[in-house]
């Protein structure tokens, strides 16, 4: 299954490639200020294949923050929240967020969420362990 979205003027699209039923991703929603001030609800799916394109980079935003082991994508120009991108190396690994879906799957509630009290360590290995493989594509 594939679910595409953008964020409100388009500059920014992510895709989430899955085997599992919607219904049965995890949706979560992460108590760090963050994530509460954008109303962000994310999944992943540490077996399936992401993608997150960015039209125009000068209207990208990385914003990073706390242990600072993951940029959040954010639009410029609109201010869509898009993904949580943990980098190593060639390799990367999101969790997008699916207020972007328009899959009604996606229409219910998200478990609330606290990583408060993670080291830098222990939130990299969570997040290489939970979060989906993900490309980045960009000019």
């Amino acid at each position: 299954m594939k679910f595409e979205g953008t964020c409100h003027c388009g500059n920014i699209a992510i895709l989430l490639e899955t085997d599992q039923d919607p219904r049965d991703l995890p949706l979560r929603a992460c108590a760090c200020s963050f994530c509460r001030r954008h109303g962000a609800r994310t999944t992943s799916d540490p077996g399936g294949r992401a993608r997150v394109g960015i039209q125009d980079r000068a209207l990208a935003s990385r914003y990073v923050f706390g242990l600072r082991t993951a940029e959040m994508v954010v639009c410029a120009r609109c201010g869509t929240y898009c993904a949580a991108v943990l980098r190593e190396g060639n390799r990367a690994w999101a969790a997008l967020n699916v207020n972007l879906f328009l899959d009604p799957a996606f229409d219910r509630s998200a478990e609330s969420v606290s990583y408060e009290g993670e080291t830098a360590e222990q939130r990299i290995a969570r997040r290489k362990r939970l979060w989906t493989p993900v490309e980045l594509h960009e000019p």
